[in-house]
């Protein structure tokens, strides 16, 4: 049976803590992780390091809590949802009934990456459904920007507050229709400038040849083969899938390359289309799986003139 605020709920029972203070933070994170400790549930910390050692230094010594280590866990979100996919799995198949998680993004992915991690935050609420799972995001208000607290509102279905109360944050929005906003990221700076590479309707083998040619050891090797075979992979779904013409752009600047492949489609009609493996890739899917999995950041978005995906290897966090 399931305890505290998640009892009765079936699947995900997904939050988020807003917080002003350390004192408001430990206020609603040390009860969670109590109670799950008591209920000898799995319990879990995925906070960054000042706040992991906060809380760690708060708990009674000996508590039977995990704390994740940070980092490469939000290096993508594809690769976050399947790294704790299979953290939940694993603890299910122990015979869990309920699993407590209380984690954070870092701070820098607040910035131009934000469009991938609201979606991420989005998509989970569907990820995550098959799993008895209690979560808490926390987000620090005084760091996150006025628009990553309106999409973290929109993608929550409730908020924990530090007088213990679990209440709707009013203006959730169900993932399917969230995600198929597909509202445009921020342009990368150096989309301001003339591409190095422009090419109309390419073959994937002429796409793979432009991004190899283009790179002059900028990028380590394992990179620029991840970006080759993710740009291979886009040409092809926009070829197969899209509406001619096939528009290929790539830029590049001191610490990344930047690709950009634009057809005249409307794009994929799956909303989780990248964030979530492909069912049997009739629509691209795969493609698109492949270009999360392979990138540092992705963004795709439709509009008037059809449908584009970017793909970047190497620094994404530019300026906004």
């Amino acid at each position: 049976m399931r305890t505290g605020a998640a009892a009765g709920h079936t699947g995900y029972f997904h939050e988020a803590l807003l917080y002003e203070s350390d004192d408001e933070l430990l206020a609603v994170v040390l009860p969670f992780l109590r109670g799950g400790v008591e209920a000898g549930e799995p319990t879990v910390v995925g906070l960054g390091g000042r706040n992991a050692d906060l809380v760690r230094r708060a708990l009674p010594a000996g508590a039977d809590v995990t704390f994740l280590p940070g980092g490469d866990v939000y290096a993508r979100p594809t690769g976050a949802i399947r790294a704790y996919r299979e953290l939940l799995g694993s603890y299910v198949a122990a015979g869990a009934r309920q699993i407590r998680i209380v984690g954070e993004l870092p701070a820098v992915l607040f910035g131009a990456t934000w469009d991938a991690w609201a979606r991420y935050e989005s998509a989970i609420n569907h990820a995550y459904d098959d799993f008895p799972l209690w979560s808490m995001c926390a987000y620090d208000r005084r760091v996150a920007p006025p628009h990553v607290l309106a999409d973290v509102a929109r993608t929550h279905p409730r908020v924990a507050t530090p007088d213990g109360r679990h209440e709707p944050t009013g203006v959730y929005t169900e993932p399917a229709t969230y995600l198929s906003e597909c509202r445009p990221a921020p342009l990368d700076p150096v989309q301001h400038t003339v591409p190095e590479v422009e090419l109309s309707d390419p073959t994937p083998a002429g796409a793979r040849a432009a991004v190899r040619a283009a790179d002059r050891g900028l990028l380590p090797p394992d990179d620029l083969d991840d970006l080759v075979m993710a740009v291979s992979e886009v040409v092809c779904n926009a070829l197969r899938h899209g509406t001619a013409p096939v528009c290929l752009r790539l830029w590049r600047a001191p610490d990344r390359l930047v690709v950009t492949v634009h057809d005249r489609g409307p794009g994929p009609k799956d909303p989780y289309a990248g964030l979530l493996p492909a069912g049997d890739g009739s629509e691209g899917g795969l493609g698109l799986w492949i270009s999360h999995q392979s990138c540092d950041h992705v963004t795709h978005h439709r509009d008037a003139d059809g449908f584009t995906i970017r793909l970047t290897v190497g620094n994404p966090h530019f300026p906004v």
